[in-house]
């Protein structure tokens, strides 16, 4: 799977610009601010039609743009599909496939993408909203169904959030909440088995990938987190549903009082260990930079068996952040798929992967 060709018209701060990329390592050089992150963000969008670094599609069309286009063709089980993206300005996305309108999650599966940034250095310790993006990063592309079900759980926990907070205000609009909370309490069923099975297969992969990279003296452990009252998350849906249930009716009155949704999956998380240890509460810095590396590592290697073939790895100016041995593990394992690399300078970079050059200033590509 890759990338052969990306055009991009009045996005970001690309004005007009198509770049055909390599089929191995691609590096993107340029200073601050230019357009790199922008580049992998158009290509990350091809997975989806969501960005990782934003929830609005107008932020993504250029300032003196009404609209904005992204255009790829991708090479998928050796047939090149066409994808455009079309964001205009007080209007929904628009997607098509070699002509035909799609839906966004209709994206899933034929084009898959793997993303490691300088925030997910940081996804040990930060908060269980880092975890739970990446289990729904990862699942919607791997899933469609998942991402349905997740944009259909975050409106009813929006509109039920709405009800908790307004009910003094407009008392008939508890008649809904029953409805709402049952809604709310399926979603989290089906999406619970969803999330346990990937932490597992993730677990899988990850515990051995780490244990090379500290030289076998770390073993890496990832348990899923879900509603208290689950007591096991890939049992069948109807099972968890009258768990989470129970949960719901033991806090109704407490969401009430607190004006806040309090049962569901939206707490979730992936508890992290080294070598038995709480990594979030006792890892060093380097321990969690390993960890983190290795699970961005093992999310590669789980798309690779799901489809038979390579994500795209887009690495965003993360290796500047890395030490030398830390940079080598990483670039020693990203062979057999397509890679695109963004980096301030391109020498060595280049140099040590082979890969081929593109250097991007004020929203121009050469």
């Amino acid at each position: 799977m890759r990338i052969e060709r990306i055009a991009l018209s009045g996005f970001r701060n690309y004005d007009e610009e198509t770049v055909q990329f390599g089929p191995d390592v691609n590096v993107i050089c340029g200073p601050n601010a230019q357009g790199k992150t922008n580049l992998l963000e158009a290509v990350y969008l091809l997975t989806g039609a969501h960005s990782f670094r934003t929830r609005f599609d107008k932020e993504l069309i250029g300032f003196d743009c009404g609209w904005a286009s992204v255009l790829a063709d991708i090479d998928s089980d050796g047939r090149t599909q066409t994808v455009r993206l079309l964001f205009q300005r007080g209007q929904r996305r628009q997607v098509t496939v070699n002509g035909v309108k799609k839906t966004s999650s209709s994206l899933a599966g034929l084009m898959t993408a793997v993303l490691f940034s300088p925030d997910d250095l940081y996804l040990i310790k930060e908060g269980a909203a880092a975890r739970r993006r990446l289990m729904d990063n990862a699942i919607s592309q791997l899933r469609p169904g998942y991402a349905a079900l997740l944009s259909d759980y975050n409106k009813l926990y929006e509109n039920k959030t709405r009800i908790l907070k307004d009910r003094y205000d407009k008392p008939s609009l508890l008649t809904a909440l029953d409805e709402f909370s049952d809604g709310l309490a399926r979603c989290s069923a089906r999406m619970i088995r969803y999330r346990a099975s990937f932490v597992e297969r993730l677990a899988g992969a990850a515990a051995p990938i780490h244990w090379d990279f500290s030289g076998g003296r770390e073993e890496l452990g990832l348990v899923y987190k879900t509603v208290s009252t689950v007591t096991d998350p890939r049992a069948p849906v109807e099972d968890i549903y009258a768990q989470i249930m129970d949960h719901q009716r033991a806090h109704r009155q407490a969401e009430l009082d607190a004006g806040a949704c309090l049962t569901g999956i939206h707490k979730d998380d992936i508890e992290i260990s080294v070598n038995g240890a709480s990594a979030r509460s006792y890892a060093s810095q380097g321990q969690a930079r390993t960890a983190a590396l290795s699970i961005k590592l093992a999310e590669r290697e789980i798309f690779k068996a799901e489809t038979g073939q390579y994500p795209v790895l887009l690495l965003d100016d993360v290796l500047s952040e890395l030490d030398m041995t830390r940079q080598e593990f990483v670039l020693n394992r990203i062979g057999g798929g397509q890679t695109l690399i963004t980096c301030c300078e391109d020498e060595d970079i280049s140099r040590r992967t082979g890969g081929r050059v593109f250097s991007v200033r004020e929203g121009h590509i050469r």
